[in-house]
């Protein structure tokens, strides 16, 4: 766990430890539920994977160490309710200080990227386009279709996957991003036929292995080719 202090406070990040260091690091930013096991899980596999993996608790302000989960009614309930109250433009400049902070010590080698589910698959583009994370990845971001044209503030590459049954993203905000995005020179995307949001989520309904394997394989390969 480090703490990363913000003007108007502190909050903490779960922290995953490659075997070797000094070594590149990426953000791992949540979901609607919090830094939960899910969470943690991601962070320990990029650590796995030769990164420094930091998870910033980005609910600090509504209520620190939230960890939710999404197998029960209750679990839901609080986390959409999360969803309603979280300040996405100041979730985007937690993770910009969480950059900045991590950047600078020992253990990382200067390189910092950005990887994000859910609710941080959109707080990811936006990291991407307002940040100076080195390289983005945002898994099934919603509201993306609205934010398209900040893509023209992209300095370093962005990664996004995209599940083609989305029910949080439909077939014309779909449509959108496509258009203003798959030739864009640095992005790079993938759709999902067949998927529905969160099937990369370990244990969720829309989980889908293969395909969770594969969205983590390409992502797995973008962080290299651009951390390392």
């Amino acid at each position: 766990m480090i703490t990363i202090a913000v003007p108007d406070g502190t909050f903490n990040a779960y922290v995953a430890r490659p075997a070797s260091t000094p070594a590149p690091a990426v953000i791992v930013i949540q979901e609607i539920y919090g830094v939960n096991a899910v969470v943690r899980e991601f962070a320990d596999r990029l650590a796995a994977a030769g990164f420094l993996a930091v998870a910033p608790d980005l609910f600090w302000r509504i209520e620190p160490g939230i960890d939710l989960t999404d197998q029960t009614d209750e679990g839901n309930k609080r986390a959409f309710e999360l969803f309603g109250e979280f300040d996405v433009d100041a979730g985007v400049k937690d993770v910009a200080a969480a950059i900045d902070q991590v950047r600078g010590l020992p253990e990382c080698t200067g390189k910092v990227g950005a990887v994000g589910y859910c609710l941080g698959g959109k707080v990811a583009f936006l990291v991407a386009t307002s940040t100076d994370s080195d390289a983005s990845v945002s898994y099934y971001g919603v509201g993306l279709e609205g934010l398209v044209g900040e893509a023209e503030k992209l300095a370093n590459p962005l990664l996004l996957h995209i599940a083609e049954e989305d029910r949080f993203v439909p077939p014309t905000a779909q449509a959108t991003i496509l258009a203003a995005l798959k030739n864009h020179p640095q992005v790079e995307l993938f759709t999902y036929p067949g998927r529905d949001h969160a099937f990369a989520r370990p244990g969720g309904d829309n989980y889908h292995d293969g395909d969770a394997a594969l969205a983590d394989q390409r992502s797995l390969r973008f962080l290299n080719a651009n951390l390392k």
